[in-house]
């Protein structure tokens, strides 16, 4: 069974760092580029950062560049969301998500910003 298991979320003052996780399951993972996804509430899904198979090239949506650090570890099937200078507006369900023959998502891990 295919299956993506985020972890990691929690609550966090503004400025903040917090580590987010998704094992992976089922699926050749090293074979396939990872994706992390956020959606706040009352607003669309966006892709945050992906990191293709080898992990050899990221790219990032403009509001996160230089504060967050999409990596993997494909021995562990894993690829981790490194979040630093966290700010209120990062405050959502934090997702991951492969396409593997179809968009598989994790359950979703809340990261909520706040003092």
């Amino acid at each position: 069974q295919v299956q993506l298991v985020e972890s990691g979320g929690g609550l966090v003052q503004p400025g903040g760092s917090l580590r987010l996780r998704c094992a992976a399951s089922g699926f050749t993972f090293s074979s396939y580029a990872m994706n992390w996804y956020r959606q706040a509430p009352g607003k669309e899904r966006e892709l945050v950062a992906r990191i293709l198979s080898t992990g050899s090239f990221t790219t990032y949506t403009d509001s996160v560049k230089g504060r967050f650090t999409i990596s993997r570890d494909n021995a562990k099937n894993t690829v981790y969301l490194q979040m630093n200078s966290l700010k209120a507006e990062d405050t959502a369900v934090y997702y991951c998500n492969a396409m593997v023959g179809q968009p598989i998502w994790g359950q979703g891990t809340q990261v909520t910003v706040s003092s």
